[in-house]
């Protein structure tokens, strides 16, 4: 029993021997025999027989696309590209068949479609700046403003010279509120373009609308441009807004002598003196003005006004009387009546005499033809003259003696009136 044990025993080791030698044998068999036609060789054959298709087809539908696209035919032309994309034909000048395929798609107005174009022709060359500036439109016109930020920001450090898209760049931060942002990619511009105008006037409004002083803005490019009429012309506005007349006057005057012909200039000195209480210079500066175009009727009301303010009468009613010689507008009527009117609040007596009386009227009369013409401007203080019955009228012509009655008209003689040689002349009734 147990010899039968031992040879079964002894028979299956040689049995397992032999069929271990069999497996070894069959490993080395099938490890010398040379292989068959592999996947790698059928995919090589693939790719050469493309290539070859690819060689013939190419240059064909690339000069298909160039026809289409010449003679705008968009649909034909996206199906150029979506043929020469399907048959890797991008592979060659991956730009251009991905920047005129994105083009056609925005003729069509397919922004969207033109946005999965570009960021394809991206994922070949990420750095590319046309394909980038194409998407950077793609996504303002699809309202994307948060990506098209985003891909100017990009854009602006891979081109960190290309001052338009780093104009574009800080419109956008203005639209968006913002300024911080805006300034900073403005003050970068102006470091490539220190003459900038654009971008120094952008400056200066950003940082009005983000609270903070802009005056060393435009004192700084007005320093930088001493030359340049309208960077003056604005920081002088700036400073008379912040009641500096005194510094506006002096910027001014240097923009004068820059441009002695300028009218806009000009006035807006003398509207400096003015406010800087220089009443002399405001009126021999509006005087200037007016030799530039001695048919402005305005200027010589102006030129009126600011003598009235100086109470210099008889220069204040020279101009006042030229400007309704010019124009006979009511604006002018206006500005002749207010000089009588003034003359007579600053030399009537307590007791209203009749030269007084005579020159309340002579100022009624004007602002009454003022009002005529549709200038009423000055109408309450007409109203006021007659409501104080400080008039000459009925009464009044009673009580002259017959010397001027027979002449018929009064003239006024104190002479704080001195300047008046207008005739009150009697009228119907009295």
């Amino acid at each position: 029993m147990v010899l039968e044990e031992e040879s079964k025993t002894m028979i299956l080791k040689v049995f397992s021997q032999k069929l271990l030698m069999i497996s070894a044998a069959s490993v080395f068999i099938t490890m010398c025999t040379p292989p068959e036609q592999s996947d790698v060789d059928s995919d090589l054959a693939e790719q050469a027989r493309l290539d070859s298709i690819r060689k013939v087809r190419c240059p064909r539908i690339f000069s298909s696309a160039a026809e289409f696209y010449k003679n705008r035919d968009w649909s034909a032309t996206v199906r150029a590209y979506d043929e020469l994309t399907d048959l890797g034909c991008d592979r060659d000048d991956p730009q251009e068949v991905y920047l005129y395929y994105a083009i056609a798609y925005e003729y069509m107005g397919n922004y969207d479609s033109s946005e999965y174009v570009l960021l394809k022709g991206l994922s070949f060359l990420p750095d590319n700046i046309d394909l980038r500036k194409r998407l950077a439109f793609a996504y303002e016109k699809q309202g994307k403003t948060s990506l098209q930020m985003d891909e100017l920001d990009r854009l602006s450090f891979l081109s960190p010279e290309d001052i338009k898209i780093k104009s574009d760049l800080a419109k956008l931060y203005g639209d968006q509120d913002r300024y911080d942002d805006q300034i900073a990619v403005l003050k970068d511009l102006l470091k490539i373009d220190p003459n900038n105008e654009g971008a120094q006037s952008d400056l200066a409004q950003a940082y009005e609308k983000s609270g903070r002083d802009p005056l060393d803005v435009y004192e700084s490019r007005f320093n930088n441009n001493p030359e340049n009429v309208s960077y003056g012309l604005d920081y002088a506005d700036k400073l008379i807004s912040a009641d500096r007349p005194y510094d506006a006057v002096k910027v001014l005057r240097q923009v004068a002598d820059v441009d002695p012909s300028s009218k806009i200039t000009l006035r807006k000195l003398a509207q400096a003196y003015d406010s800087d209480d220089n009443l002399p210079d405001a009126a021999k500066t509006y005087e200037k003005l007016f030799r530039l175009d001695p048919r402005d009727f305005r200027v010589a009301v102006k030129i009126a006004e600011v003598y009235v303010e100086d109470e210099d009468y008889s220069s204040a009613f020279t101009w006042a009387d030229k400007a309704v010689t010019l124009s006979g507008e009511g604006e002018a009527y206006g500005a002749k009546g207010n000089v009588y009117y003034k003359a007579f609040q600053a030399c009537r007596s307590n007791d209203i005499s009749t030269d007084d009386r005579v020159i309340a009227s002579f100022a009624y009369k004007q602002f009454e033809e003022a009002d005529k013409k549709g200038f009423s401007k000055y109408s309450r203080s007409k109203n006021w003259l007659k409501d104080n019955e400080v008039l000459f009228g009925k009464a009044q012509w009673f009580m002259m003696n017959s010397d001027i009655k027979n002449l018929g008209y009064v003239k006024v003689s104190n002479n704080c009136y001195s300047w008046v040689t207008e005739k009150l002349n009697k009228e119907k009734g009295w």
